[in-house]
């Protein structure tokens, strides 16, 4: 098995019985999980690899957020204690952690019915509200100001602030579509995922010629968030949430940013466009749950669409690392970025209705 953890190191620090077998699960983009049999149960064993998420400080604090969030009730799955208490255990210089194996599916925003997208919405919107619970946002969050949260002394930015910092900077993306570029004309052999690349960063380019001046203000209201809420981080049970997962981006951002960026990700279709019924049921119950006016959504709508407009991760991966794990979700989410703008009325209306 390709990048074999220490098993009997780490589960000689658990009351978890001897491995019986260790298979990989391949969902995730950044770490590694093994679903674990051992003579005592099944197991979920997360390796704790990306360099960007992997210190343990910062591990432990997701565990405890999610041990909080299960006494509220939140759907989560939260970490074993080893015999010591600690819920990290670091073997090797590596971080691990020991979960219960949730039985479930993934399900995109296709296989949901509006009922079970008004269910996803109002459970995100629970996340938030109890995270705001359990780990109250303390002073002042360096680098992201709102409008909607601030007292009146937060309101006026220092007299050489520019109120954009903080969104994307329309000519560094211009610089970067054409080193891009330059990397697909130098790929060889060329195949269709270049001739597609090509034609997207060209386009985009126009876009961004054609928006500059949209460039948005600083995030809306912020607070501790999941930061990575998509189908492959929340498991079914039949038609119910039974766990949300991989909280390795647990952080403090704009929370109707992370609504919209989930939506985006659950309710795309292949083509390119949002369905926009579905967003429409799954934004008004989150609106409902989170406790989120219309406006905050609009404006968390804007931000997201510039984000998507600038961004271009995908394409980093495959030309700067040589990593093609993210290719196959490109022709969707290339496509929406333009959709989105074309549709740009349509999709603030289903935010915000």
């Amino acid at each position: 098995m390709p990048h074999a953890p220490p098993l009997r190191a780490l589960l000689s620090q658990y009351a978890a019985g001897s491995a019986v077998t260790c298979e990989p699960v391949d969902q995730g983009l950044l770490n590694r999980g093994y679903r674990l049999r051992t003579t005592r149960g099944h197991y979920f064993l997360k390796h704790h690899f990306d360099p960007e998420t992997a210190d343990p400080a910062a591990i432990a604090r997701q565990h405890r957020a999610t041990e909080r969030l299960a006494v509220l009730g939140v759907p989560v799955a939260p970490p074993l204690p080893d015999r010591d208490g600690r819920t990290v255990a670091v073997v090797g210089g590596h971080s691990y952690a020991l979960h219960p194996w949730i039985e479930g599916r993934h399900r995109h925003g296709g296989q949901l019915t509006p009922e079970q997208c008004g269910r996803l919405g109002a459970l995100l919107g629970v996340v938030h509200a109890s995270l705001e619970r359990v780990m109250p946002v303390q002073g002042r969050v360096p680098g992201v100001r709102s409008e909607a949260c601030a007292g009146p002394q937060d309101r006026t930015p220092a007299p050489d602030a520019d109120p954009r910092a903080g969104s994307a900077d329309p000519a560094d993306t211009c610089a970067l579509i054409d080193d891009l570029l330059t990397r697909v004309r130098r790929h060889r052999p060329a195949d269709s995922f270049d001739e597609l690349a090509r034609h997207r960063l060209l386009e985009r380019r126009a876009l961004l010629e054609r928006h500059a001046d949209r460039r948005p203000p600083r995030g809306g209201c912020v607070g501790w968030v999941h930061g990575d809420f998509h189908p492959f981080n929340l498991l079914y049970k039949g038609d119910a949430p039974a766990a949300i997962v991989d909280w390795d981006r647990l952080g403090v951002q704009p929370r109707a940013e992370e609504a919209v960026r989930a939506a985006a990700i659950f309710f795309v279709r292949p083509a390119g466009a949002l369905d926009l019924p579905k967003v429409r049921a799954y934004a008004r119950a989150y609106r409902r749950t989170a406790g989120a006016r219309p406006s905050e959504l609009t404006a968390a709508v804007h931000r997201v669409w510039w984000e998507r407009l600038n961004d271009f991760w995908m394409l980093r991966w495959h030309y700067e690392r040589g990593d093609t794990r993210a290719d196959p979700q490109f022709p969707a989410a290339s496509a929406l970025v333009v959709w989105w703008t074309r549709e740009y009325e349509a999709v603030c209306e289903a935010f915000a209705d």
